[in-house]
This record gives structure tokens, sequence and C-alpha cells, in this order.
């Protein structure tokens, strides 16, 4: 299907943003994100992926104009559009706070304004997905690194966002945590944004990449195309084979 037939669920439009120290960070952005489509951004660190999702949802505020489901990013529209665009962190343990797994992903559906027993329902149902409904009672920091990025995935997933953004959420994954995570992702049927230096995660979730380079988009396209353009299979040495 050819992407005019698509559904867009998020257009951004000539975002720019500069750090209090004059550091430019986003150049003039523009990005179309489809529904059920993942996308990876890639690129070096600084060249702004971070400072862009951090944008999604009004955690960072630059110029320019983000739409999500239809809804401008503005004052009026912040609360209903964090509700749409889910963010995990690159560390989970900024994400997991509350005595027992259940609490920390009922969270944001009570804080929400959901009724206790419809978002201890919501929260049950974010943990079987992500298959972290046995740990419910256990508390967060007994878990391991990959079951802790699942539980953060719950909490977000418990929100029931229409987009959802990892940041490099492989990060102090051992191979089967990874691949237990893929696992999870590749079932989920939010439109995604994988921030990643990980070229195999990127070609096991996205069909489609851009890449970053100085606040700016330099260049967008099939995954593995991207890659092999900007030499990251080469660079990252045994993660090209």
């Amino acid at each position: 299907m050819s992407e005019d037939r698509q559904t867009r669920v998020l257009e951004v439009r000539d975002l720019r943003y500069r750090y209090d120290d004059g550091t430019v960070a986003l150049d003039g952005v523009d990005f179309d994100l489809f529904e059920g489509e993942t996308v990876a951004l890639l690129g070096p660190n600084g060249a702004g992926k971070t400072t862009f999702v951090l944008h999604l949802n009004g955690l960072l505020r630059g110029s320019g104009s983000i739409t999500v489901a239809g809804l401008k990013l503005g004052a009026e529209t912040l609360t209903e559009v964090r509700q749409k665009v889910g963010i995990v962190f690159q560390e989970s343990d900024d994400q997991l706070f509350m005595p027992t797994v259940l609490d920390d992903v009922a969270f944001g559906p009570l804080n929400m304004g959901l009724e206790p027993a419809e978002a201890l329902a919501r929260s049950r149902w974010a943990l079987e997905t992500v298959g972290m409904a046995q740990a419910h009672g256990r508390a967060p920091y007994h878990l391991s690194a990959g079951e802790k990025r699942r539980v953060a995935i719950a909490g977000v997933l418990a929100m029931n966002p229409e987009i959802l953004v990892l940041d490099e959420p492989t990060t102090s994954l051992d191979p089967p945590g990874q691949r237990a995570l893929v696992d999870v992702l590749e079932r989920l049927p939010q439109s995604k944004i994988l921030v990643t230096h990980d070229p195999e995660l990127a070609c096991a979730l996205a069909r489609r990449a851009v890449f970053f380079d100085h606040g700016r988009i330099a260049a967008s396209g099939k995954t593995d195309e991207i890659l092999n353009r900007f030499g990251w299979r080469l660079r990252l040495g045994a993660r090209s084979a």
C-alpha cells in the first residue's frame, strides 16, 4: 500500500530545538509515521534522535509543528497527546518506582483517571501481553534487566497508546533477553519508533529507517539500504554478519 493511502498517525514539520548552551539539537526535521509501521531512528550519538522523540509528547518543546492522530500538539492538547504517545526510556529504572510490578504498571492508568478496577484489568492485560503476568507481585528491583524492560513496556501499554517510542530498548540485555524483547515487540500492533544503534534490531523490527546527523534527517529509506549507505554494518564488526 502506498504511503498516501495509509493513515498517518504522526506528522512532524520543521521541528527545531536549541539547548540553553546554544547547541542546535534539531535543525528543521520533517517526519511521518503511518499506522502499524515501525521506523528505526539511526545515527551517531548527539545527532538529535532522543531530543526528537522527547518532543513527540511534549517533554521538550521547540518550534515547528507536531500532529498526533489528528491532534496538533499544544498546551490544550498535551494531556491527550501524552496518552497517544508512550515512551519507553533507555533506563528502565527511571520508570519503575512502585512497591510491586502491578502497582508500577497501574500507576499510569490510575493517573489518567481510570477507576481502580479498570486500571488493574488493563495492567494485568499489559503484563500478560509482555509475558510478565507471573511477576505481578514482585518488587521491580528484584527483576533482571530484560524483565524490567518488559515491565516498563507494559506500563506504557496499559495506557493504550497509538504510538510506542522505544529508546535503545536492548541496552544491558543479553542475547536471549534481546530475542525475547524482539518477540514481544513484533506482536504489538502499535506504530513504533525505535531509537537504536543496533543494526540487527533495526532490521528485525523496522522496514524503514531514517538517519539523523547534526540535528537533521540525512536520509530515509529501507532499513538495510540505510545501514549499508552509512557503513554501519562494517563499523559494528560482528553485527554485520
